[in-house]
């Protein structure tokens, strides 16, 4: 085969479908045996310098490799599912509808906070952003800032008081504290 890639599209036209149906009939698996050929043709064309023709055909080296190829596919999904199996678990919750119905509450809680937000000043904003959202302490935000710690207090105050005006029934504070608990998650 040298290093002439048409002698690999001959091999290839030759061969794979004899190489598939072997890998289909020992997988069961249409997606894996498709996968298999491509692997089998890829290691003929890393080996080719060294393949020598010793027989009229080459398919019996060609399903050879095919075999080492679901051979080194089985053991590494065996290691996955070893892998996988040794991963703490996390507890199983019995209905996820109450947990995506309390996010799905809370993203139109964000999305009604970050409306209500527009009428904060950029300096709110930030101090906003910073501490409730980010974790910043204050001093880190006024350090950031360039602003005082009094300023960022202040700054922060208004914003919350704003937002909760502006939010209907403690929106803006229950917002702010998906805002925060999403930030620790």
């Amino acid at each position: 085969m040298g290093d002439d890639p048409e002698a690999l599209g001959q091999l290839f036209d030759r061969y794979a479908d004899a190489v598939f149906r072997y890998c289909l009939s020992r997988t069961a698996s249409w997606q894996d045996a498709e996968d298999l050929v491509s692997v089998t043709f890829l290691e003929a064309w890393r080996k080719r310098r060294n393949l020598s023709l010793e027989r009229e055909s080459l398919l019996p080296w060609l399903l050879g490799v095919a075999t080492n190829a679901m051979r080194n596919r089985s053991r590494s999904r065996r290691r996955h599912d070893q892998f996988l199996a040794r991963l703490p678990h996390s507890p199983v919750e019995p209905d996820h509808a109450t947990a995506t119905a309390e996010r799905m509450d809370a993203e139109q809680q964000v999305r009604d906070l970050l409306a209500a937000a527009t009428s904060l000043t950029d300096g709110e904003r930030d101090a906003l952003m910073l501490c409730a959202v980010h974790g910043y302490s204050y001093q880190d935000a006024a350090e950031a800032l360039q602003v005082r710690l009094g300023t960022i207090r202040s700054r922060v105050n208004r914003a919350k008081k704003k937002l909760q005006a502006a939010a209907p029934t403690g929106l803006g504070q229950a917002a702010l504290e998906t805002f925060e608990e999403s930030r620790q998650s």
